[in-house]
């Protein structure tokens, strides 16, 4: 009689484990994540916006852009918006995705709302880097919640459509503000290193060239990599540029003229 409240025990405990597990598994996975063509429209389109983010007008105007740039260079693009309902797998054949697609995915579920389906004849002329930069740069929560999930798919799709018109993208083409402004910091920052380098060390010596020489690789790259490099890269706007390069070399000014106008007074007194 004992053995048999054990092992009746044991059983209600396993039976208990596995209702559990399945109840968590139910609840972290989206209802037909994996499998759901009923979710599918019943005529041809190049969106599926399940989440509702577009307006129709939006979506009627995007549907067509995407035809047309089919139609001219043969890439195809998609886009799915999804929330607590997703077709799943069931999409790619609907819409017969290739080597030559891009599926773009929102979902506002996770921090970013960007997710990306590629093709393997677009890795070549988009890397995964860029993938990565495009992503954090119209999917992350800072621009969604300043211009919304609507403008995140519209200047995302038209980022794809420039850099495969023009045969590839090794960035994320555009400047945004916070960008250039870590561009700005680390051209003066960059600036400070070279005049701190080149402070004069001899008498009647006004800049030390050979001490700056010796730290540029130090200053050279703060200010030609982080400070020059990604505005090059990403704009032909001559603006960001002068700026950062008078940040150089005013900061590089000042690191060496301040030290030697405070270095008398303190003598002075």
């Amino acid at each position: 009689m004992k053995l048999f409240s054990s092992l009746t025990w044991s059983q209600a405990l396993i039976k208990g484990c596995c209702v559990a597990l399945a109840a968590i598994v139910l609840w972290c996975t989206p209802a037909g994540a994996y499998e759901n063509p009923d979710l599918l429209p019943d005529h041809p389109t190049n969106i599926i916006d399940l989440a509702r983010t577009l307006t129709p007008s939006q979506e009627e105007r995007l549907d067509k852009e995407i035809s047309s740039f089919e139609e001219e260079t043969g890439w195809k693009l998609r886009v799915l918006t999804q929330f607590d309902r997703t077709p799943g797998r069931a999409v790619k054949q609907f819409w017969g995705l290739d080597d030559k697609s891009v599926m773009l995915v929102a979902d506002a579920r996770g921090g970013n709302i960007l997710n990306f389906s590629v093709g393997e004849d677009i890795y070549p002329l988009l890397s995964r880097t860029f993938w990565i930069e495009l992503q954090t740069r119209f999917g992350n929560q800072f621009f969604v919640a300043e211009n919304g999930e609507d403008e995140a798919i519209l200047q995302t799709i038209q980022t794809l459509e420039l850099c495969l018109r023009q045969g590839g993208c090794s960035v994320v083409p555009g400047l945004p503000q916070e960008q250039w402004v870590l561009t700005f910091i680390t051209s003066a920052v960059g600036g400070i290193v070279a005049g701190f380098a080149g402070q004069p060390r001899k008498e009647g010596e006004f800049f030390s060239w050979q001490w700056s020489l010796i730290f540029s690789p130090l200053w050279g790259i703060l200010f030609l990599a982080f400070g020059i490099g990604p505005v090059v890269t990403r704009t032909t706007d001559w603006l960001p540029l002068a700026r950062n390069v008078i940040a150089f070399l005013g900061a590089a000014v000042l690191a060496v003229v301040v030290p030697g106008l405070i270095r008398p007074a303190k003598e002075e007194s």
